[in-house]
């Protein structure tokens, strides 16, 4: 097995891991859970997905996120 394997966010897009958490959250409980005014103020997809990619600590709270969520599944 490669490290790969191994890793949850291998071969998932940002946008994937946005889409699932907001169809699992909603906005309201992603924005609750990290706070990030992109996730209050009239939330999208296409402008979270601009801010994460340039926000690294941003990014990785929204991944530990996801891997939490799978985990949990």
């Amino acid at each position: 097995m490669t490290a790969g394997n191994n890793n949850p966010l291998h071969g998932v897009t940002l946008e994937q891991i946005l889409t699932a958490l907001v169809a699992h959250y909603q906005w309201e409980g992603l924005a609750q859970r990290i706070d990030i005014r992109c996730f209050k103020s009239d939330p999208s997809i296409k402008s979270s997905l601009t801010f994460l990619r340039k926000t690294p600590w941003a990014r990785e709270k929204v991944e530990y996120l996801y891997v939490k969520l799978q985990r949990g599944r």
